[in-house]
């Protein structure tokens, strides 16, 4: 009877270590841009909110006017995520990450990689006291792989745990020390410090954070490559495109493509024309014909102020913020771009309405 126990929770847990890791990538993408490996654990995969850090990060680089390919053998996220590669595995250590990391760059070359990873190391008090050696000599092994690569080290993100968030402290405090370490040697490793950018208010189950978390994560890495010249490449002039409503799959339009101050915008057809072409700006605008905003009616920060063109003049209604969960929102009133009464059919007028999470306030940039 023991014995047949002992082969059932055999199989549970093999079972259980299958579910855990992720499945095989179902292609690769690739638009040709700086190739960046995201390497890690499920905090990197998007545990909680799939596509985690790299949907904000994503959309940093967009906005930026940087080409960026991310890279991995893992593909996971929404579709708003213009590039689902990564080499984030839930549950994985160091030594795991270690014993494939060879394979994975030889496979992708990646330019720039963002390391993120001993969380469960200690949650799984593993050999906790060698951790940063098994780091360190992790680093080792990417800078000796692809030598003109840049290695940004992150310290781990805190843990709600306080006996984990102790042992979490103790390890980030190597990781400075490691990383001069490395420059000192002539490598190209930086240092990245992620537990400060976040708290336990950022995470919603203790370990892995919340959306808004992610996005904090993805501001920091975003900061620390921009921070170091060709990490992601250079900057290109902006270049238009179309903002779809998810629900109805139709394109933020200018009726009639007119170039009147004050036309209310509105869902029609996606067809390619000017006036359904926009630039995100690093000014967080939108604009179309070069020289026209999208612009929240009369500074309005009431439910159902027409969302219209006005020529641009840096005003707080013309500027957006593009967040995670697909929203746009004023960052004069914090309130939705929305069309209006759950509507999906041309001429469908787009508004501003205070966010409810519903599906006719989700944009496709």
């Amino acid at each position: 009877m023991r014995a047949r126990l002992r082969r059932l929770s055999a199989c549970a847990a093999a079972l259980v270590a299958a579910a855990l890791l992720p499945s095989a990538p179902a292609h690769a993408e690739s638009n040709g841009g700086t190739r960046v490996m995201p390497l890690g654990d499920s905090i990197t995969e998007g545990t909680q909110v799939p596509g985690g850090y790299r949907i904000g990060l994503w959309q940093r680089f967009g906005g930026g006017g940087y080409r960026v390919d991310f890279v991995g053998s893992q593909f996971n996220g929404p579709g708003s995520l213009g590039d689902h590669d990564h080499e984030g595995h839930p549950g994985w250590r160091i030594d795991q990450i270690d014993a494939n990391i060879v394979t994975w760059l030889r496979n992708t070359n990646p330019r720039s990689v963002l390391l993120h990873i001993g969380t469960n190391d200690i949650l799984q008090n593993y050999n906790v006291s060698g951790a940063p050696g098994r780091l360190s000599a992790l680093v080792d092994k990417i800078t000796a792989t692809v030598p003109n690569a840049d290695v940004f080290v992150a310290t781990i993100i805190p843990l709600s745990n306080s006996g984990q968030e102790s042992a979490a402290r103790t390890f980030n405090a190597t990781i400075p020390g490691m990383v001069q370490s490395k420059v000192n040697a002539g490598k190209r490793v930086h240092l990245v410090d992620m537990h400060a950018a976040l708290t336990t208010a950022d995470l919603i189950d203790g370990v892995h954070p919340t959306a808004g978390g992610y996005d904090k994560m993805a501001a920091k890495w975003y900061d620390a490559l921009r921070a170091v010249p060709g990490s992601i490449g250079d900057p290109s002039a902006p270049t238009g495109g179309r903002i779809v409503g998810v629900p109805s799959g139709r394109c933020v339009d200018v009726p009639g493509a007119t170039t009147t101050n004050g036309t209310q915008l509105q869902l029609w057809d996606c067809h390619g024309g000017t006036n359904q072409t926009w630039t995100r700006t690093s000014s967080k605008q939108f604009t179309v014909y070069g020289t026209k905003c999208l612009d929240a009616s009369g500074s309005g920060t009431a439910n159902g102020t027409p969302v219209v063109i006005w020529d641009c003049n840096g005003g707080t209604n013309q500027q957006w913020n593009v967040n995670s969960n697909g929203t746009i929102t004023s960052v004069q009133s914090g309130l939705c771009l929305d069309a209006s009464g759950y509507g999906t059919a041309n001429g469908t007028k787009l508004q501003l309405w205070s966010c409810t999470g519903a599906t006719n306030q989700q944009w496709r940039v």
